[in-house]
């Protein structure tokens, strides 16, 4: 655990995002089907936007993308398949070759942002809500994960990380937006289930979270405190389920996931809540 710090979050995005432009880059067909829903020109077009996003949101003075701004005032996980789409109306370009230059000409301001502030500093997310610079560089090296391997598996070529690459999301993503304040990210129209579910996450790769839903408001418990339920978890597992890429029954079968605790059937509930956009 004592690897996925700030400074190897710091690492990694740098790694990770030269991987990702590396493997668009030599990606031969663009219109080959990468997810349910993009090509691969489409999947690494989205991936260009989050990297200028997170551009002008370490840089302000730099941001271009104007579509985003009316989900910074109050957006919520529902509505960022909507971002998503406005964005990539903003980045027309689907030539791969110039993609990879663009995520590589987004990156290095990104890289010399970060050097340039703490990473505890906040910056206004989504919603409403505050994530610390640690976090978004942990949810950028996400999604370059992520949609490496839904490129590289639709290219047929190599695309794997280090378990403590995926560990970054969690350690400090989820945690970061919460002790941040999520504001309305994690809104519905569905009513708040009454009452309180603790849960505990664990890896051998993260320090320890729990989680606490009470009364439709999440907030960091306190490790080995009072839980209902407790998830020990291969970091790379949990993303691809959080994401949608792997099903809850398959992670628990091949022991990506393991759910216990004295009352596990709370998971369920727990993360129609707390939950992640689809892929």
């Amino acid at each position: 655990m004592s690897e996925v710090t700030p400074a190897f979050a710091r690492h990694t995005l740098q790694e990770a995002g030269e991987r990702f432009a590396g493997l668009v880059h030599a990606a031969a067909d663009h219109r080959r089907r990468a997810t349910a829903h993009w090509s691969v020109a489409e999947t690494a077009a989205h991936t260009a936007t989050l990297v200028r996003l997170l551009r002008g949101l370490l840089r302000p003075a730099e941001r271009t993308l104007r579509s985003a701004d009316e989900f910074f005032r109050s957006g919520t996980v529902d509505d960022v398949a909507e971002l998503n789409r406005r964005l990539l109306r903003e980045m027309p370009e689907r030539d791969l070759v110039r993609l990879a230059g663009l995520i590589r000409d987004d990156l290095g301001p990104v890289l010399a942002a970060y050097d340039a502030h703490d990473p505890d500093d906040l910056v206004p997310w989504l919603g409403g809500s505050h994530v610390p610079v640690a976090g978004l560089a942990a949810h950028m090296v996400n999604e370059f994960l992520i949609h490496g391997r839904d490129i590289a598996g639709a290219t047929g070529r190599p695309w794997s990380m280090p378990p403590a690459a995926w560990a970054l999301f969690p350690q400090f993503f989820l945690p970061g937006i919460i002790r941040g304040g999520y504001g309305s990210m994690l809104d519905s129209d569905r009513p708040d289930r009454a009452g309180r579910i603790a849960v505990e996450f664990r890896s051998a790769y993260t320090s320890r979270t729990v989680l606490v839903l009470h009364d439709g408001r999440v907030s960091l418990g306190q490790p080995g405190g009072d839980v209902d339920v407790r998830v020990r978890f291969d970091p790379e597992t949990l993303a691809l389920v959080l994401f949608g890429r792997v099903g809850k029954a398959r992670a628990v079968l091949t022991r990506g996931l393991s759910v216990t605790g004295r009352r596990p059937w709370l998971l369920a509930p727990f993360l129609g809540k707390v939950r992640m956009p689809p892929g």
